[in-house]
């Protein structure tokens, strides 16, 4: 069996792994431009983040969470993390479906941003393809 350090000490990585995961979540968007790879992983995060926050479904980081807070010895959170840690740390008085509602709109203001980008993208593409005629 494990040292109850060594536990505590799995429960803060996974902690701190899923604080970078709800980042690259809300501000992915400002590092994928040019970058088709990790614009299909942003984009894929986007939609599992919105679909975990609105959808029945836990998140496999919250469940790890669980898991190794009760191996350590400590009693786990009820609910997403988002509502445990957001709600209880920086908006203690906002209700839990109005911190849903906001992260599910930031989710969608990443999504705008592509929807630019790609509209952008096609004005380009059109113009490169059709390039006006100068008159002399």
């Amino acid at each position: 069996m494990s040292s109850p350090q060594f536990d505590d000490t799995v429960v803060v990585l996974v902690l701190v792994l899923h604080l970078a995961w709800i980042l690259w979540v809300i501000i992915g968007a400002f590092w994928t431009s040019g970058r088709r790879w990790l614009t299909a992983f942003h984009l894929a995060s986007l939609v599992w983040g919105i679909a975990v926050e609105i959808g029945p479904w836990s998140c496999p980081l919250t469940m790890a969470e669980d898991f190794f807070q009760r191996h350590a010895g400590l009693a786990p959170y009820r609910g997403s993390f988002l509502l445990h840690y957001v709600g209880l740390i920086v908006y203690p008085n906002v209700s839990g479906l109005l911190l849903t509602i906001c992260g599910v709109a930031v989710c969608a203001a990443n999504l705008a941003i592509y929807a630019w980008r790609a509209w952008r993208e096609i004005q380009k593409r059109r113009r490169d393809r059709f390039p006006r005629i100068q008159m002399p």
